[in-house]
């Protein structure tokens, strides 16, 4: 005998044994072979595949006061992780937080956390999530033997870039600090003895405002490891009429003097038309400009090449600085 249909509101996706209840749908229909239950209390008529489908699904059973945190909330808020640790995030077990006198969570599939009380919870596509700069703090824990500090300013300044947008204050180009840097200060700073706190630490003093990619990140990050001096991020470039002119990835004012990173966004024709028209101006205005590319911080040969270049460019002696 075929399964009694489905009420049209569970057909869905997941539900719980709760609410299939309250729909008055028996027990037993709850055992036929057509649906699959990926915890405890929670039902589906398909199996959860990916990460958001695994989270939706569990989240139906477990008590409200639960919050998917660490890798798993990086993943689902779509923070940079590195290639790594995102494919753990997708295919691993869930980040689960609770309550610190509720226990950690203690279900297969689940990696339980304790401390829910002391952090921000939001709901993004109706599931609960630890707020970013929370979630910044807890991937600390992962330690140095997993994370680096470039990792953790890659992500810091993917985050405060969402907090300022949030915020819809103006940052000015060339500043320090923003709505968002002060979140991730003050995330840290009601952590008592957070595990990979002088790692954060250390990270908090690089993370910057006004970031609009990974990558530019680690360009800018190259450029400060190797001992240059720091370039403004996204710094506007005038004319002598104080016009507008163009908007530099990474940019040493004084030397007139930019780096402008090349993604894979790039890569259109439109886009190299329109970089190529920003590469004049800045030119037209006296403006040495480097392109950037992946294998230019990350191959050893380019990488050398490119700082050898910007340092001669700054009227620096690249002996003084440490190229490698």
């Amino acid at each position: 005998m075929r399964p009694q249909p489905l009420p049209e509101e569970l057909a869905g996706g997941p539900f719980s044994t709760a609410r299939a209840r309250e729909l008055g749908l028996p027990r037993m229909r709850l055992h036929r072979g057509d649906l699959v239950h990926p915890t405890h209390g929670a039902h589906s008529l398909r199996a959860p595949v990916t990460v958001e489908e695994r989270a939706a699904a569990f989240a139906m059973g477990m008590p409200s006061a639960r919050a998917f945190s660490h890798v798993t909330c990086a993943v689902l808020r779509d923070l940079p992780l590195p290639h790594f640790l995102e494919d753990e995030g997708r295919h691993g077990p869930l980040d689960v937080m609770a309550p610190t006198r509720g226990g950690q969570v203690a279900r297969e599939g689940c990696r339980g956390h304790r401390g829910l009380e002391i952090r921000e919870v939001e709901e993004v596509g109706g599931l609960s999530l630890i707020g970013l700069a929370d979630t910044w703090c807890d991937l600390g824990e992962l330690g140095r033997g997993r994370l680096t500090v470039d990792d953790f300013v890659v992500m810091g300044d993917a985050i405060v870039a969402r907090l300022d947008a949030r915020s819809e204050v103006t940052i000015r180009a060339g500043s320090r600090t923003s709505p968002g840097v002060r979140a991730l200060h003050a995330a840290l700073g009601r952590r008592v003895r957070p595990r990979g706190k002088v790692m954060l630490t250390e990270a908090l003093t690089l993370i910057r405002p006004r970031v609009k990619s990974p990558m530019e990140s680690r360009s800018r990050l190259m450029f400060v490891r190797a001992g240059f001096p720091e370039p403004e991020v996204n710094g506007i470039v005038l004319d002598e009429a104080g016009e507008y002119v163009a908007e530099a990835d990474l940019l040493w004012r004084a030397k007139r003097v930019a780096a402008e990173y090349q993604g894979s966004v790039h890569a259109d024709i439109k886009a190299r038309s329109a970089d190529e028209a920003k590469r004049r101006l800045l030119e037209s205005l006296d403006h040495t400009v480097r392109e950037l590319f992946a294998d230019d911080v990350f191959r050893a040969p380019r990488r050398i090449d490119t700082l050898e270049f910007v340092a001669r460019a700054l009227d620096l002696d690249p002996r003084d600085l440490m190229i490698a």
